[in-house]
């Protein structure tokens, strides 16, 4: 049975404001931002009931020195530090996944030959899901789209690396958007995926909430069905901040600076051509992925 869920890093707040709005609107679950510094488990366990919402588990921000392809070994063993954190804080919510993105968010060049990054990543990716897998967890593998990274960008690939960890407890974090740009036919993508989708990222062709785009809804739903898919939905729409005109820049869209914000959350949010929207307009767009997905589901 699907649900819907949202991811928590999208706009910087405190986290019983994001658990208020989502319970409210209908949502069941999230997917935490995974920064364990930040989310202690008992205080998140206790607004989670408070809301009567589940964690569905956590996801890697991936900014900074945090890579599992970099050449530095120190800087690997840390991204795998991080991430077995990662773990543990999706583990001790009670989640059920880790969405794992391999690779720094932004960085578009290798810096190492293919082999030696491909090997780091199969690496890293298995010490990560074979601790996970001691807590019950499942790692779902994140491919983005060529404009967020150079590795990791389509299906192929994905299932490539599943293979080469060879791990059952090893899947693919499906995102809608990333994969409407580099799949030729994202219905024909989801089914070839099938047994080893192990979550879903909800956000339109244009990365706007689901029905603000052209994405066929009704029939990514209905083929998720089909491959057997049963776990969260997750929003994450992401909009292009509009700094003309047109867009009302500074009125409609976005809080007014300075934002008080820590400057790799800062970074992560523009890397992602956004910044700290506005509480109502942020509402608006988790409302409009509930109006298009719940029918559908329900």
């Amino acid at each position: 049975m699907h649900h819907l869920s949202t991811h928590t890093w999208m706009r910087p707040e405190p986290l019983e404001l994001t658990l208020k709005r989502a319970s409210s609107l209908g949502y069941a679950s999230i997917e935490l931002a995974g920064e364990p510094t930040v989310h202690g488990v008992s205080e998140t366990q206790a607004l989670l009931k408070k809301y009567n919402l589940a964690c569905w588990g956590c996801v890697t921000l991936m900014y900074g020195s945090r890579n599992l392809a970099a050449p530095d070994r120190s800087q690997r063993e840390d991204t795998i530090s991080y991430m077995k954190s990662v773990v543990d804080l999706s583990a001790g919510l009670g989640g059920k996944i880790v969405t794992l993105v391999p690779c720094t968010v932004g960085k578009l060049q290798p810096s190492a030959s293919p082999i030696n990054e491909w090997n780091w990543v199969v690496h890293g990716v298995r010490e990560v899901a074979l601790h996970a897998a001691q807590k019950g967890i499942r790692i779902a593998l994140e491919p983005l789209n060529r404009f967020e990274t150079y590795l990791i960008t389509n299906v192929s690939q994905t299932l490539q690396l599943i293979q080469d960890v060879d791990l059952p407890s090893v899947g693919i974090a499906f995102d809608t958007f990333h994969l409407n740009i580099e799949e030729p036919n994202l219905v024909a993508a989801l089914r070839r995926c099938e047994g080893k989708i192990f979550n879903v990222h909800l956000g339109d062709n244009n990365r706007l909430s689901p029905g603000d785009g052209s994405l066929d809804w009704p029939l990514i739903i209905q083929t998720l069905r089909e491959v057997g898919y049963e776990g969260a939905l997750a929003h994450e729409a992401v909009p292009p901040i509009d700094r003309t005109p047109v867009g009302a820049f500074g009125s409609k869209q976005i809080e007014p600076e300075p934002w008080d914000v820590d400057a790799g959350t800062l970074q992560f949010l523009k890397d992602h051509a956004s910044g700290v929207l506005k509480e109502e307009y942020y509402t608006d767009m988790l409302r409009k992925t509930a109006e298009t997905i719940l029918p559908l589901i329900q």
